[in-house]
């Protein structure tokens, strides 16, 4: 097995006996890279230069006994953090230009740990759809498959761990953007809790849903990144001052005795039946673990969409407000005055989807409709918040498919928005009630598409989730295949 299809632990060990260095495993890498990303595309910057000077400098620490918890572990990164130093462009022809001068606090943290910076990942264009077909960049295609879509917003993330074209990666999850493209490309992917990861730095799509989280090859992996991203972080005035764990001791713990909530209506029409299999197989497989799986209610859960598709735009709608082409980013050159610049800027700088999202957002917030809509919404909101409360207090977690469907195929689904929301249909109500999920591979479809099972639990109790997803990987046993490329 080549060092690039390795796992962080087991390439942590061979780092540690001197079997291997970081600038092999970095080598190893950026050969895959040149190998396959010309059909993937899963990044839009490549950071090859500085990746194997930070090899270098991590091969000196190990061998000094130093070092962090992923000294010399290449690690790629959304194109929506900033980075110092490095084009960050959130997928958007607005800030196709744009260097920032500082380091988002996950960079700074995944820097301090020793990571090993392989490139920035594509992504829709500021983090809105559900393909990776809206980044102004190109669509990444799915390594299981070319002709199908690896999820968004964090596809690139997502299809780079799936092509084994780095270890892990990071992305960030406003309505499943983590879960649902590591369910379709056969990896696992968690949304922490809302403030459990600092957003400093992080560019803001709809800032009450944002969080930053890993991509990982398997749930040990997935423990170790959150040991380096979780943490509490004053510039972030949303970062929540609570204890971080070792998550790794919530590894191989076991569930016996746990109850795990079935919610009844995520197995509902529109649930392609292979993945309905695979999630049952997924509840006994639970159930041999030694839980007890109990079907529950969610009884606001039919309002989720329509909440979110209110409140993301809206919070959207203001947050993009900062690109005019003046302060900075991308500017329209042939602008008659001020307000001219501004439209044309604004016109030729953002894709159809962002602007579509703009005008909801725009029109949900002003002034005559925002007690109908966004008030009405953010009380929905409650609601559905106060339904995982209920449940977290008879369930230790729940469980739910990721996504309705397998991967389906590129150009399927863009010309027609609402099929496009619907994809992210199981995995929005967890933004909403800001508790953290974790997509885990659980099957894959007659045609060798992944699928991918949920597991959520309330708040900060990210070690209940992957205590039970580690559970999971272990008795299921899901049989490791990887992408034929």
């Amino acid at each position: 097995m080549e060092l690039n299809q390795l796992t962080i632990h087991e390439l942590k060990e061979k780092l540690r006996s001197g079997a291997t260095t970081a600038e092999e495993i970095t080598a190893s890498s950026f050969a895959r890279i040149e190998a396959v990303e010309k059909d993937v595309h899963a990044y839009i910057t490549l950071m090859k230069e500085t990746a194997f000077a930070e090899a270098k400098r991590a091969d000196a620490a190990i061998k000094k006994g130093e070092g962090g918890l992923l000294s010399g572990i290449p690690i790629a990164l959304k194109d929506i953090a900033c980075t110092k130093g490095t084009l960050t462009t959130c997928g958007s022809r607005m800030l196709a230009n744009f260097v920032p001068p500082y380091d988002a606090a996950v960079i700074e943290k995944l820097r301090a740990a020793g990571a090993v910076f392989i490139g920035k990942t594509n992504m829709d264009e500021f983090a809105m759809g559900s393909s990776t077909e809206t980044s102004y960049y190109g669509t990444s295609r799915n390594p299981w498959d070319l002709s199908r879509i690896p999820g968004g917003s964090s596809g690139g993330s997502a299809a780079a761990v799936a092509a084994d074209e780095c270890i892990a990666a990071i992305g960030s999850d406003t309505g499943g953007s983590i879960r649902q493209p590591a369910a379709l490309c056969g990896i696992v992917g968690m949304k922490p809790t809302y403030g459990r990861v600092s957003r400093y730095g992080l560019i803001a799509f709809a800032s009450s849903l944002d969080q930053i989280g890993p991509f990982t090859k398997d749930v040990e992996d997935c423990a170790l990144m959150m040991n380096v991203l979780a943490g509490y972080d004053n510039r972030d005035s949303t970062s929540a001052d609570q204890e971080v764990p070792d998550y790794r001791q919530f590894l191989g713990k076991g569930i016996a005795g746990w109850k795990v909530g079935i919610p009844k209506e995520y197995f509902v029409g529109g649930l392609d039946p292979e993945v309905e299999k695979a999630v049952r197989g997924a509840i006994k497989t639970i159930e041999e673990a030694g839980a007890q799986c109990v079907e529950i209610s969610l009884p606001h859960t039919e309002y989720c969409l329509a909440v979110y598709y209110i409140v993301a735009p809206a919070e959207a709608s203001s947050n993009l407000a900062r690109y005019d082409g003046v302060k900075y980013g991308f500017r329209f050159p042939q602008g008659r005055d001020l307000l001219d610049t501004y439209k044309k800027t604004r016109s030729a700088g953002f894709g159809n989807e962002v602007k579509r999202r703009i005008m909801i957002g725009t029109y949900a917030l002003s002034s005559g409709y925002y007690d109908a809509y966004y008030k009405k919404a953010s009380q929905v909101r409650s609601l559905i918040k106060r339904d995982f409360d209920l449940a977290f207090q008879t369930c230790d977690a729940l469980l739910t498919p990721t996504t309705p469907t397998p991967a389906f195929r590129i150009g399927e689904k863009t010309d027609d928005p609402m099929q496009m929301y619907l994809s992210d249909l199981f995995t929005i109500s967890t933004n909403l009630a800001g508790i953290p999920g974790i997509s885990v591979p659980c099957g894959y479809s007659a045609s060798s598409l992944p699928i991918g099972v949920q597991f959520l639990a309330g708040h900060f109790q990210e070690g209940r989730l992957l205590q039970i997803a580690s559970a999971y990987e272990k008795y299921a046993q899901i049989e490791k295949r990887r992408p034929n490329l």
